[in-house]
């Protein structure tokens, strides 16, 4: 009698153990968050759904600490390369032109065939030509801007960013001749007229058609005919000195 009484004070516990193991086996983990008051880890598209929304609201910054996230914790979802984008848009949008540039070049080293590369190709002249300086300035961003702009349209020919990009060499092509006008002006208001018919010759040259090139035609008119004046000035202040010499 001792012996039962014995075993079922032992087996009582043991039948309470068993029975809790089996609570937290069918309520899962849920039941030991809200017991410990942990919370689930939250999934890439919840993660990208917040980048996503920070994003669309203009808290660019807030969604490139998102997408970063994304990037560290599942570097081989889907939803890593998304973030690899929109991280790179987040920093144009924020005109952080340079980290977006390089963001862009690394998406597109890492996935050569993802369809978006023709956009990842287009946002890097983007991001040259929101740098190019005014007219008055060096202008070796304008070049590089045209010269993504020119490797989009020969690599991508039926892709719909071509056209836009055959719109922006355009606009390169006028904002270079722009610049060899204004510093041939320049070199003309201070009398010097070759150097400035050089930067006039060189615009005809390589910008042909992209409305300058009257205005250099009717420059170059104005500097032969200074040269020419200047030439004959020198020529009579010689044969003057010549004459008073002897």
């Amino acid at each position: 009698m001792k012996m039962k009484i014995r075993q079922s004070k032992w087996m009582l516990p043991n039948l309470m153990l068993v029975g809790i193991c089996c609570l937290f086996l069918l309520s899962g983990c849920s039941l030991w968050h809200n017991l410990f008051g942990l919370k689930d880890e939250p999934t890439p598209a919840e993660i990208m759904s917040e980048g996503m929304e920070d994003f669309n609201v203009g808290d660019f910054e807030k969604s490139i600490e998102t997408f970063q996230k994304i990037k560290d914790r599942y570097p081989y979802s889907t939803f890593a390369i998304t973030a690899e984008l929109k991280m790179a848009d987040a920093y144009y949008e924020k005109g952080q032109y340079v980290e977006a540039r390089d963001e862009y070049a690394e998406f597109e080293k890492m996935h050569p065939r993802n369809k978006n590369v023709p956009y990842v190709v287009y946002q890097q002249g983007m991001c040259y030509f929101s740098e190019s300086a005014a007219i008055d300035r060096g202008q070796a961003n304008t070049y590089k801007a045209r010269e993504e702009f020119e490797r989009l349209i020969k690599r991508f020919r039926k892709s719909n960013y071509t056209e836009h990009a055959r719109r922006k060499v355009r606009e390169c092509y006028i904002k270079l001749a722009e610049h060899e006008l204004y510093v041939g002006d320049f070199y003309f208001k201070k009398g010097t007229y070759q150097p400035a018919m050089d930067r006039y010759l060189y615009l005809i040259a390589h910008y042909p058609d992209v409305g300058q090139y009257y205005q250099a035609l009717e420059s170059i008119r104005k500097c032969k005919e200074r040269i020419k004046e200047l030439d004959g000035v020198q020529e009579t202040s010689w044969l003057n000195g010549f004459l008073y010499d002897n």
